[in-house]
């Protein structure tokens, strides 16, 4: 078969540490070479010349928490594997860490191989999984090996969600801790207090209107949480991953845990970082539902402000979404499907507030959105870095270019944005897996490309 190559010239290329003025040489789906002023002449005919001057080349942006077609409430989300990914795409990203459920009556390698090949069979982008414990194996050493052996080295744990199932208490969550401390898995944890959440259902006597979420789901449960799995971490000496940290309580716990010691790893989204619980007003505040709810206009300043700082280590999507019909079928906070769509517009959100407006560089948008995303989740230096041996995932950015978000501009299957009326500066102008064209000039031809599961490492801190 003949190599392909590609040869990207006249990008400023960001890495997560450095950017240079430089071109790059793709052979086979993989980075060949990166060099100043690599002339065409050189390289063996029939190599493909992109022209990006003017433009940045940024790694392939990995979504590292995101909700492709789940099934979920008698209802499966809209944005099935094909339609994640080309939203993906438009998106520049290029790699997803989707999440497998713990299914009845298998164990934990048979539920990630059953959604490893649900994946296969329908997506177009790259994907890792974590993997849901909702209940203590009888042997959890030999299935997290069996876990490992798959591909897999970070799981996911809820410390809410009883009625789902999902709910674990802290004594298995304990010993969840201690195997994966044994076995060097990453241990990811939605964190909201369940005990204080149903201290506060008992003495509420409102009406559960959608405006009442956050009333329903405070802060203050977020904090608990973090203080418990923070004690964990450290009696075992282990890193936690905190995913979709939403509020300044949590946040401050957060910095309370790290100056004790702890390696916390935070995870927050664009919602929380650009969205508050005024939207959860009016007709339309359904669209506006997740868990945890959106909080505060200063909670939303407080995380900006840590992620300028550097205190937020990933920025992930949790991208759950339910088209506009199932999301306002009800206006009763207990029955409002919870999730929205957003990997499709994380890029260009966070480039808009963090590196338009000088508040971080280029390379820190990188850190934050690729390379610390492919190392906590063990895919690099496969992923989230464009250096030679790594795969050729890479996005085309034009970092001036202005357009406003609405319902028609975006492509994912729920008919809407939550961040329609928002104007960005930044768009991907292409996006490429493994040296494949995804989407290119709005046009996505990623259907011809095929995905393929990215087997794990374990995170080493």
């Amino acid at each position: 078969m003949e190599m392909k190559r590609l040869l990207i010239q006249g990008a400023v290329l960001f890495e997560a540490d450095y950017s240079i003025k430089a071109d790059m040489v793709v052979e086979d789906g993989k980075v060949a070479r990166i060099d100043r002023d690599i002339d065409i002449k050189s390289l063996p005919d029939g190599t493909e010349l992109i022209e990006a001057e003017g433009l940045c080349l940024l790694p392939g942006i990995i979504d590292a928490h995101t909700h492709y077609h789940l099934v979920s409430r008698g209802t499966v989300t809209a944005d099935s594997f094909a339609e994640g990914s080309r939203l993906a795409a438009y998106g520049g990203v290029t790699t997803v860490v989707d999440f497998s459920d713990h299914e009845k009556g298998k164990s934990l390698a048979e539920s990630v191989e059953e959604r490893k090949a649900a994946y296969q069979s329908g997506a177009h982008v790259d994907f890792s999984l974590h993997q849901g414990i909702y209940r203590l194996p009888q042997d959890i050493d030999a299935e997290l090996e069996e876990l490992k052996a798959s591909g897999i080295t970070a799981v996911k744990l809820f410390t809410t969600y009883r009625n789902a199932g999902y709910l674990m208490e802290r004594e298995m969550i304990s010993t969840v801790f201690e195997a994966c401390a044994r076995h060097g898995m990453l241990v990811t944890v939605h964190c909201e207090d369940d005990t204080y959440l149903n201290e506060v259902a008992y003495s509420y006597s409102g009406d559960y209107s959608v405006a009442d979420h956050p009333v329903l789901r405070p802060a203050e449960a977020e904090r608990r949480a973090i203080e418990m799995i923070g004690d964990l971490a450290r009696q075992n000496d282990m890193s936690v991953y905190v995913v979709h940290l939403s509020s300044e309580s949590g946040l401050n716990e957060v910095r309370r845990q790290r100056t004790q010691g702890v390696k916390m790893i935070i995870e927050t989204t664009p919602h929380y970082l650009f969205l508050n619980n005024s939207r959860l007003t009016g007709a339309n505040g359904s669209k506006f539902v997740m868990t945890p709810p959106l909080r505060e206009y200063s909670d939303t300043l407080a995380l900006q402000d840590a992620l300028v700082a550097g205190e937020i280590d990933v920025v992930a999507t949790d991208h759950c979404a339910f088209t506009l019909e199932q999301k306002l079928e009800s206006h009763d906070v207990r029955t409002v499907y919870p999730g929205i769509p957003g990997t499709e517009e994380m890029l260009s959100l966070v480039h808009t507030f963090a590196v338009a407006s000088s508040r971080m560089s280029m390379s820190e948008l990188v850190r934050v959105l690729s390379t610390n995303p492919a190392k906590y989740f063990g895919l690099y230096p496969r992923k989230g870095t464009l250096q030679v041996g790594s795969d050729a995932d890479f996005v085309l950015f034009d970092p001036s270019a202005v357009w406003d978000i609405d319902d028609e501009s975006v492509h994912s299957a729920s008919g809407y944005s939550a961040y329609s009326g928002m104007s960005t500066t930044g768009r991907v102008v292409m996006t490429y897996l493994r040296g494949k064209l995804l989407m290119g000039d709005d046009v996505y031809i990623g259907e011809k490309v095929e995905s393929q599961f990215i087997p794990s490492t374990p995170y080493e801190r």
